[in-house]
């Protein structure tokens, strides 16, 4: 069964998800505030978060960058702003996903199902593992997936990566030197059930950027194809 954490002050809005998602088979805990979030991420180890920003102690993105820096959990953001500035912003803090309420049960059952399903498809990364053992490293760059831990070996350095970003150098390390259009990248990490602008790739990108590159504003991996989207230029391994 997998596990997801409410964190959400708003008691009502809280039962209502703890009560839908029970019904669809998740095992759910939930908390009130900020503090109360941390602790129970760390001690039920949920497969997904539900993360209100406005919370009584403390922001959520402020919950958000805490977790994600111990952890690679999707994280998906709920929240009444629906500006395309607070949505950047929880993307760049390490979210996964943003849905503004008000918003049916349908579509954010649907996103939880797409996160969970994209963070463990144990078969198909069993198979990118072989397919991408396959091809050394020639280009020096040392960049590297851990396919187990779901870590990047950059340079000889563990990084931490959201969800995400972890797809997203999944694909281009299995596929490298192939061009993959937004549109693409999009359906790579959500699925076609659940919908992400093209701003949000470039953000993943940019954050991809700033952990892989020596110099992320003159990027040699990552490159943008100009009117299309992205490639990996280089060559890698996984272990």
């Amino acid at each position: 069964m997998y596990k997801v954490l409410v964190i959400e002050d708003d008691v009502m809005m809280s039962n209502m998800l703890s009560m839908y998602l029970t019904e669809e088979g998740y095992s759910v805990k939930q908390a009130y505030r900020g503090d109360e979030g941390l602790q129970l991420a760390g001690e039920f180890q949920p497969h997904l978060i539900l993360l209100d920003l406005m919370l009584p102690d403390m922001g959520g993105l402020e919950v958000c960058a805490q977790i994600r820096s111990v952890s690679s959990v999707p994280i998906m953001i709920l929240s009444m702003k629906s500006e395309v500035s607070d949505r950047v912003q929880a993307l760049k803090t390490g979210a996964d996903d943003y849905l503004c309420k008000p918003f049916s049960m349908h579509e954010l059952t649907a996103r939880v199902e797409a996160l969970i399903r994209r963070s463990h498809k144990v078969q198909s990364d069993a198979a990118m593992q072989t397919a991408a053992a396959a091809a050394p490293a020639e280009d020096g760059e040392g960049i590297q997936l851990d396919i187990e831990r779901r870590l990047l070996l950059v340079r000889g350095q563990f990084v931490e990566t959201t969800f995400s970003e972890y797809e997203l150098m999944k694909l281009f390390l299995t596929h490298p030197g192939k061009v993959f259009s937004r549109e693409e990248l999009i359906n790579a990490i959500r699925g076609f059930d659940s919908f992400v602008t093209d701003r949000a790739i470039d953000v993943h990108i940019v954050n991809l950027r700033k952990k892989i590159e020596q110099n992320p504003k003159e990027p040699k991996l990552i490159r943008t194809v100009w009117g299309f989207g992205y490639k990996y230029t280089a060559m890698t391994t996984v272990t």
